[in-house]
């Protein structure tokens, strides 16, 4: 393979957050924060370094090779046509979801969600003055499903103005089927709620089930959020699109996103945007084989060293969910115990929302070394719990 991710490469003292968080713990192995250990792919890098040269980073526009590099990458790596007056700019798919919220709700309406899922929806909607409703996801032992009954009648609220969808999903790793997006959209559409699609891991899917772009299901009703950051490791680069062709809809989110003096983009983000999605298709596919292979490993390590653990092989995603409630204790105080007595930090589930207590989620986005390190401390500190 042209691309060595089994490659160590040295983080510590780089203002990683994932790795200088701990500044009080020098031999920690992390595997929480979800962005990789692996170097950007050869083509981001030349597109940086060329921008460097240059020498001059004043205020930037979008070229019309960002819209293009868009517009390709649904077509060719998702069979889904968009287009360019469907795409706006935002510097993150968090910034998105607030002015989203902002846009399409007041204080003290509703949001839909399906727990356990990505925590930085939890503080989204709190810290914008709106209420959580969660659509528990159903945990058969082989997979995770969608409760169909309980989301209708949620989505009957008239409080319920937005549904959060996660696809796929962080995270337990389903990449969601059409015949369970067209349901969703149905129930939607029926009580006149809007459909906010997260699908920032769109890319990082394995074999079996393919990724269905919700926007190929219903692109006016509902608000998609991607970026390169995930599938490319570029999150520091602050580049992200909502993608809808309902205009009013688009509109509103960026009068919201003005208001707030979110405007401009990265400089170095346009050039790697580009690059991630019009040279970056060789990188991703090696990617995939190393990820697959880390899930590969991780499964056998918990089946054959830790069987009281019980994990679900996700369909996407460099994370997994693990199960530790037979252990008999909350997923905080595993979480710290993980930390004080072998330096493996991770996150723990209750952060996902109750349905993620005894639960951990692990980052496997990472040299083939540091998940045999991470997996070794966890089997020492497991067997330690009686």
């Amino acid at each position: 393979m042209k691309y060595d991710f089994g490659e160590v490469v040295n983080r510590k003292n780089t203002n990683s957050f994932k790795w200088d968080s701990a500044k009080d713990k020098e031999d920690i192995v992390p595997m929480w924060v979800a962005d990789m250990d692996f170097k950007a792919a050869d083509p981001i890098l030349r597109a940086l370094e060329s921008k460097l040269r240059h020498g001059v980073f004043g205020y930037a526009h979008l070229p019309e090779a960002y819209y293009g590099a868009e517009i390709h990458w649904w077509q060719k790596r998702h069979d889904c046509l968009i287009e360019k007056d469907w795409i706006a700019f935002t510097p993150g798919v968090i910034p998105a979801l607030a002015a989203i919220i902002q846009a399409f709700s007041s204080p003290g309406d509703k949001v839909l969600i399906q727990a356990p899922v990505y925590n930085s929806f939890y503080g989204i909607i709190k810290s914008n003055g709106r209420e959580i409703v969660e659509n528990n996801l159903v945990n058969t032992g082989e997979s995770y499903e969608i409760d169909f009954e309980d989301f209708e009648k949620k989505a009957s609220d008239e409080s319920v103005k937005l549904f959060i969808l996660c696809n796929p999903h962080n995270p337990v790793g389903r990449v969601w089927s059409r015949e369970e997006l067209e349901r969703l959209s149905a129930i939607c559409r029926k009580h006149r709620v809007l459909v906010v699609a997260d699908e920032i891991h769109r890319d990082l899917v394995f074999e079996g089930r393919p990724y269905v772009p919700y926007a190929s299901i219903d692109a006016n009703n509902s608000i998609t959020c991607t970026s390169p950051s995930k599938t490319f490791n570029i999150a520091g680069l602050k580049m992200a699109n909502i993608i809808t062709a309902n205009m009013d809809y688009k509109e509103k989110v960026k009068q919201v996103m003005l208001a707030s003096g979110i405007h401009d983009p990265n400089v170095f983000g346009i050039e790697a945007f580009i690059a991630a999605y019009t040279e970056g298709e060789e990188w991703l596919d090696q990617l995939l084989v190393y990820l697959k292979e880390n899930r590969d490993y991780f499964l056998s390590f918990v089946r054959e060293r830790l069987p009281n653990l019980k994990v679900i092989a996700p369909q996407s995603t460099y994370l997994m969910w693990l199960d530790c409630r037979a252990l008999g204790i909350g997923s905080e105080e595993l979480s710290r115990k993980l930390f004080d007595e072998a330096g493996l930090r991770i996150n723990e589930g209750s952060t996902y929302g109750k349905a993620g207590d005894g639960f951990i989620r692990i980052n496997i986005g990472c040299s083939r070394a540091i998940l045999t390190e991470g997996l070794n401390r966890l089997e020492h500190v497991i067997k330690t719990i009686k």
